[in-house]
């Protein structure tokens, strides 16, 4: 009821009243027209807050590259690219975007949501789980206390248990039914770097076990070694900082790619999706992550991280030297500031 005098202010005061009504809430451009005056998110300010996020953390040394896997040892630990893209498909980068890592653990968010198209939200709660374990992301404790229940897929038993329920009667057709997802996400076909898969695949051993020690508890439903190693060739997916952004906004748009402009998955998907990245998207360090940053992210022991402001944008980071917990530092960092200068952490709700 009250907008009822509000609008009749309006219609009987004009167009100068409205504006002088709405002082706070909207500013006139150079053409006249009524703007949000919240500039928070213009072109300007995002440009210069990845220039800012960019300068402050180059420099930055902490961390090493994974190395239990023997090619990313080997990867470039100065490669740094941040790239941003909004929910109306406008692309922003800065630093190296050329650079490709393998897409690792981040994989899981998009076989997770192809999956919760495919069954429903409630049979990744009954055939998987959705809690975080709070334990490392390759931990065979978490399977074993719960008897492969209550772990989820964001974390190696729950993301090959993940594997194993996409549809397929072989694992030819998972791994192109995966593949496809992926490329639906990121815009573009991605290609596997197969010296990380090579490496990777010759040493799966632990996550064999992982596999096999769900089937023992009837939470495998799909052949235990053929699941790994559609895994493992997931996680092996190229990718840059912009495929990665462009897949973190498709998250952010509800499902929709905001370049692409193709559904690649429903809202509802997406909702369950983010849930998940919020509780247990950068492992045993996810609540820290949410607490300082408020936005769902996904990292990869490749180096690349990405976050989702809902309704704004994806936001993705590659720089492949980790901390302790497996989570890129510059990548956070930069990240986090990004967030930060945009005023985008959903949790950061200013007073009416």
């Amino acid at each position: 009821m009250k907008r009822i005098p509000f609008l009749i202010t309006v219609l009987c005061a004009g167009i100068i009243l409205t504006f002088e009504v709405n002082k706070n809430v909207f500013a006139k451009n150079d053409k006249g027209a009524a703007t949000s005056s919240d500039m928070s998110m213009s072109k300007a300010s995002i440009e210069s807050a990845m220039d800012k996020a960019y300068t402050n953390n180059k420099d930055v040394k902490e961390g090493k590259n994974a190395d239990y896997i023997k090619e990313l040892a080997a990867v470039d630990p100065n490669i740094f690219g941040i790239a941003l893209v909004t929910t109306d498909g406008q692309v922003y980068t800065k630093g190296d975007i050329s650079s490709r890592v393998s897409i690792q653990s981040i994989s899981k968010v998009f076989t997770l949501a192809r999956i919760i198209e495919e069954l429903g939200p409630k049979a990744i709660m009954d055939k998987i789980g959705v809690d975080a374990t709070g334990l490392r992301f390759n931990s065979i404790v978490a399977v074993e206390e719960h008897k492969g229940k209550e772990i989820n897929p964001l974390v190696n038993p729950g993301a090959i248990a993940a594997v194993s329920l996409i549809s397929g009667t072989d694992s030819a057709t998972k791994w192109r039914h995966i593949r496809e997802i992926h490329d639906e996400f990121a815009g573009e076909r991605l290609e596997v770097n197969m010296p990380v898969y090579i490496s990777e695949a010759g040493d799966n051993l632990r996550n064999q076990a992982i596999a096999h020690l769900l089937l023992a508890y009837g939470r495998m439903y799909f052949d235990p070694v053929q699941s790994t190693d559609v895994y493992t060739k997931q996680c092996a997916l190229n990718v840059n900082a912009k495929d990665l952004a462009v897949m973190a906004a498709t998250l952010a748009n509800g499902g929709k790619n905001p370049v692409t402009k193709k559904v690649v998955v429903s809202p509802s998907t997406t909702a369950s999706t983010l849930a998940v990245m919020a509780t247990a998207g950068l492992y045993d360090d996810s609540g820290q992550w949410l607490y300082i940053v408020g936005c769902p992210g996904k990292s990869g022991v490749g180096g690349g991280l990405i976050a989702v402001c809902p309704g704004k944008f994806g936001i993705a980071a590659i720089a492949p030297p980790l901390d302790d917990a497996g989570n890129s530092v510059k990548a956070q960092k930069a990240i986090a500031d990004v967030v930060n200068a945009l005023r985008a952490n959903p949790y950061m709700i200013q007073p009416k």
